[in-house]
């Protein structure tokens, strides 16, 4: 098996169908829904909340709120009360449970549930799943987090509507150092290894490092793809405002880091300062943009056309580059 991340792998050009990139349609279907771009926030305290969400459903996004000091039953409510989708994360413990039977209880039905765990391939994931399809069984769950072909078996065969791809690949995330596992250093080829046995959406979760990496992930078998870093830094973004030098920062750290969990145990997370980008609005048109010049760069006028071009490999073995068809 080829190991590669995005950082070695480049997309092939093929001729150009149409005259202008603006007629290229970024968008994706994911659960029932048509969404403007194959791109969601991490669900992370220090880069989504409430207002953010409310926005993003409000102007044809998608996202997912995280799990973190969060009133789940009460956030579902303010959003189909505003008239838009509800999208939650849940973890896998009894308290995540007992939110389950109150919202099936009062009739609140969440459009998308995320079963948020840092090792997604288990068995109180499969028990989690269950449990959902049996209390709210219109809900698209999305389960992970999971690195292997084995386990997008599993997962599907449990009854997850998507997976969610990616151990450790994010920029303030130290798995990788601090157990020895995971896919960081190789998120990309982790993700075309997974999508070889998907029969359901993946969604590529970490390791997103500029707008490019976007149709990179496509290319190798993501639906939609979660982004942390380069959204944590916007003048909305719910981190802390920090001022180093004269210049503004937003804080951003792991969910697995001690700052969210709030004591110094199974840390496999750090804090960072992230530069303020501006607005989220201006990043999210910019990268509409983007992905619809990979789409003419690919040859065709949908995203799922980018599936279709031919990639090569940066230096490896050869020191060189060779061309895989």
């Amino acid at each position: 098996m080829e190991i590669f991340d995005y950082d070695n792998i480049l997309l092939l050009p093929r001729k150009c169908r149409v005259e202008s990139r603006s007629e290229c349609d970024a968008s994706v279907e994911l659960g029932g829904r048509k969404f403007r771009l194959p791109v969601v926030p991490a669900n992370m305290k220090t880069v989504i909340d409430e207002k953010i969400c409310l926005w993003m459903a409000q102007s044809g996004y998608f996202y997912v709120m995280h799990r973190f000091d969060l009133d789940n039953v009460q956030f579902v409510r303010d959003m189909h009360g505003a008239g838009v989708y509800a999208s939650i994360s849940l973890g896998v413990k009894a308290a995540d449970r007992a939110t389950v039977d109150t919202l099936a209880s009062e009739g609140l039905i969440p459009e998308y549930i995320t079963i948020d765990i840092a090792h997604g391939h288990a068995d109180s994931v499969r028990d989690m799943i269950g449990y959902l399809k049996e209390k709210l069984p219109p809900s698209f769950v999305i389960a992970g987090n999971v690195a292997t072909p084995e386990a997008i078996i599993d997962l599907e065969n449990w009854g997850a509507d998507a997976t969610k791809v990616g151990v450790g690949p994010g920029k303030v995330c130290i798995t990788k150092l601090k157990t020895g596992f995971g896919t960081g250093g190789w998120q990309l080829s982790a993700l075309k290894w997974c999508a070889r046995v998907a029969t359901k959406p993946i969604i590529a979760d970490g390791g997103i490092r500029s707008h490019g990496d976007i149709a990179k992930s496509v290319r190798f078998g993501a639906t939609m793809v979660m982004i942390g870093s380069l959204f944590a830094g916007h003048e909305e973004s719910p981190g802390k405002t920090v001022e180093v030098d004269g210049e503004l920062f937003k804080e951003y750290y792991g969910s697995a880091s001690d700052f969210n969990k709030g004591e110094y145990k199974h840390v496999e997370g750090k804090r960072i300062l992230e530069p303020i980008k501006g607005t989220l609005a201006e990043t999210l048109i910019e990268m509409e943009q983007d992905v619809q010049s990979s789409i003419s760069y690919s040859g065709g006028t949908q995203l799922m056309d980018i599936r279709k071009v031919n990639y090569v490999i940066l230096g490896g073995d050869n020191a060189g580059e060779h061309l895989l068809m």
